[in-house]
């Protein structure tokens, strides 16, 4: 049992007032009116709320978590009280949220419902433990409260983005993937294969008329390709401890495992194979490539349990393991941190053998908070009082940045393809430029 303040604040009025008698006689005898009156309030309120077990609460969730997403979870209450109650509500959430506002006000009607909804956003994979449901139950006098305890604890799987993934699975569906900044790439090569015949619509390329066609059902007519399917294409991730870099809380490791997951994604529903590299300073999981259609749930198993390394990447491993599990000529995304052309450059001879066995896509960040630190000018008035550690702060900045376009042009000169990226559009950013690789192999 618990005393409400409002029972403190009445309390404190009965004792001022009866304090008050001593001088004006008369308030003494109301006082001592009001205190009973209270006393009587407090055993009905009790009498009320201990007369039966009137809540019950269950906690409704998923049963594993999409990292870096908002996950709903619902708590809905139910009462065999035949009067309405005012309810506190405090849901036992795991530590590694750090919330302190999980307490929630709610008022249910006599044998009536009440639902909570509210989200939490996990940033980092693994397992998560709730506790118990804690109900604090009041009448409407206001004065005592009954605490229930409610719901076992449960515990849940943090998995990475699948929310990612069903949208945009969803809008595959609707033909509207232009919403999530996928682009149209129109094809420029000739290696694909025939599919259909189709009426000339404004945008086609004038190079696929089919002119027999044309004439035989005399309006234009058009020839439709499809890219080649069952290519292999493999996410290669990288857990070396420059990926425990975080951004939004969430490590590099982290978005790189939902890009992953996402390519994965549009790899099969694009009929080419999709399979799973990561490494460190070993060699570590693999996943055959394949588009059958439990290969997205493997994919998802296979990252559930993936987590940095505190040792230098080891590129030599890559590409031995490389040589005994990938005999195919296959498309490699490169999942990677580098901070200096001096990281990039003691790496390069294993990133030359991986692309001339393999056809390579080195993906890498950019700091983004870097990148809004070197833009932002300060006004002209604060020049003056700019001091030299701040100026020396944007030149090392500035060099940092610089150094990043430096590593992407010297890829290239190599001949191997890179992208420079930021964390917020990793996902968006991987599969235009998977598309643009594919509509050219």
């Amino acid at each position: 049992m618990y005393l409400r303040y409002r029972f403190y604040y009445l309390l404190s009025a009965v004792i001022l007032i009866i304090a008050m008698g001593y001088a004006v006689p008369p308030l003494f005898t109301i006082g001592r009116i009001f205190f009973w009156l209270l006393v009587t309030g407090v055993v009905v309120d009790i009498v009320l709320l201990w007369s039966r077990r009137g809540i019950r609460a269950f906690r409704t969730l998923s049963p594993r978590f999409s990292n870096g997403d908002d996950n709903p979870v619902g708590i809905r209450l139910e009462s065999s009280y035949p009067f309405g109650v005012h309810t506190e509500v405090i849901d036992e959430v795991p530590p590694v949220f750090q919330r302190r506002d999980i307490l929630f006000l709610a008022d249910v009607r006599r044998m009536g419902e009440a639902t909570i909804t509210y989200q939490l956003r996990p940033t980092e994979r693994g397992i998560y433990s709730f506790g118990r449901v804690r109900v604090f139950v009041s009448t409407l006098l206001g004065l005592v409260q009954r605490r229930y305890t409610c719901c076992e604890p449960q515990d849940v799987k943090v998995y990475p983005s699948y929310m990612m993934l069903r949208q945009y699975e969803l809008l595959a569906m609707s033909n509207n993937l232009t919403e999530m900044g996928i682009k149209r790439i129109r094809r420029i090569g000739n290696n694909t294969d025939f599919e259909q015949i189709k009426d000339y619509v404004v945008g086609d390329d004038y190079r696929t008329i089919n002119w027999r066609a044309t004439a035989r059902r005399h309006q234009l007519m058009v020839n439709v390709y499809q890219d080649e399917r069952s290519q292999q294409v493999f996410s290669v991730i990288d857990k070396g401890r420059m990926m425990q870099q975080a951004f939004q809380e969430m490590t590099l490791l982290d978005y790189a495992i939902n890009a992953a997951l996402v390519l994965s994604y549009v790899t099969i529903n694009k009929q080419d194979k999709a399979g799973l590299i990561t490494f460190a300073d070993q060699f570590g999981s693999f996943v055959a490539p394949s588009k059958q259609e439990g290969q997205m749930q493997t994919i998802q198993e296979a990252l559930y349990a993936e987590q940095t390394q505190f040792g230098e990447t080891d590129y030599s491993a890559l590409l031995t393991g490389l040589s005994r599990h990938v005999t195919r000529r296959s498309l490699l995304i490169l999942y990677t941190s580098f901070t200096s052309m001096a990281s990039m450059r003691r790496q390069l001879q294993y990133l030359r053998q991986l692309n001339m066995r393999h056809r390579l896509l080195v993906v890498f960040f950019e700091d983004e908070e870097l990148r809004d630190y070197i833009e932002y000018k300060p006004q002209t008035s604060k020049l003056r009082s700019q001091t030299t550690e701040s100026v020396y702060q944007h030149v090392v900045a500035e060099k940092f940045a610089y150094e990043q376009r430096l590593i992407v042009q010297t890829l290239r000169q190599y001949g191997i393809q890179s992208l420079l990226t930021t964390p917020r559009n990793l996902s968006v950013d991987v599969i235009n430029k998977y598309l643009e690789i594919k509509s050219k192999m």
